[in-house]
């Protein structure tokens, strides 16, 4: 029932562009093990061989962090739906900021969201699938405001200013702040 693949083939492609939830998780050598979800229309396949996210700031930045000690992260998609499907994606990553040579080029693959701070270009290892017959049936209702919401109230001088003061994971574990807002 599990199976992996060196890269992306077209069906995982429409998979995972049905998707409208999916799960970060990332670890770094004596730091807490990540688990995010994360959602909006943040997710982009830019390659058989690489994916990556719109980041909007939140209740952290652990991520960065971690790919910046480690580099290792895995994407999971699950199906709540029919087929049943469980999709993993492993890789390295890394963040690029607004003000990183390349930010313009791959801010323009996704749709703008209130509060980017970063987006993750993950390089695939290697993708899995597995049976996901134990994800039970959910149904997709919409996507939550709030988060929009509360960036879209913030100016991008306070965005900065509150990012600014986060250059730490939760471990102690250096992070790079953004200086521009896009």
């Amino acid at each position: 029932m599990m199976q992996f693949f060196d890269a992306l083939t077209d069906d995982h492609r429409t998979f995972v562009a049905r998707q409208p939830v999916f799960f970060v998780a990332t670890a770094a050598a004596d730091a807490r093990i990540n688990l995010s979800p994360k959602g909006m229309d943040s997710f982009r396949v830019l390659d058989a061989n690489t994916v990556a996210y719109l980041d909007v700031g939140g209740s952290g930045n652990e991520t960065h962090a971690h790919l910046a000690a480690d580099g290792r992260i895995t994407i999971m998609f699950c199906a709540f739906d029919r087929p049943a499907l469980i999709f993993r994606i492993y890789g390295h990553g890394r963040a690029v900021l607004p003000q990183d040579a390349g930010w313009d080029a791959l801010y323009a693959q996704f749709t703008p969201l209130p509060g980017t701070r970063q987006i993750f270009v993950i390089d695939i290892d290697e993708v899995q699938t597995s049976c996901g017959w134990g994800v039970p049936f959910m149904a997709f209702d919409r996507e939550r405001r709030t988060l929009s919401k509360f960036h879209a109230g913030q100016s991008r001088d306070e965005r900065l200013a509150e990012w600014a003061d986060h250059t730490h994971s939760i471990d102690g574990l250096p992070i790079r702040v953004s200086t521009v807002a896009p």
